[in-house]
């Protein structure tokens, strides 16, 4: 019987050396983090590095996580701080939902 590999997928945020948060999806959330401090993640983290993962949620599927990273880009940074805060205080840590 063959093994069926089963995916998550994951919106997070990152907060950046300069103080911004920035929003993404991935499969692998420290994996991603990882790539963003070597510089070979997005763009607008390159020249913000170090980042910190401090916001995770997990998806069973891509559409519902790229629809969750959409919504949390629309968010205020009053809002996004609310959430990690709210999500720091559930976990002692960097949420995770789903």
């Amino acid at each position: 019987m063959e093994s069926e590999k089963i995916t998550r997928y994951y919106t997070y945020m990152l907060r950046c050396a300069d103080g911004t948060l920035y929003s993404g999806y991935t499969t692998d959330p420290c994996r991603r983090t990882a790539l963003h401090n070597r510089g070979k993640g997005a763009k607008y983290t390159r020249s913000r590095r170090p980042v910190e993962l401090v916001f995770v949620e997990s998806y069973p599927t891509k559409s519902e996580a790229l629809q969750r990273e959409a919504a949390l880009k629309k968010l205020s940074r009053a809002q996004k701080l609310l959430l990690i805060g709210q999500a720091g205080s559930r976990t002692g840590a960097a949420g995770e939902n789903g």
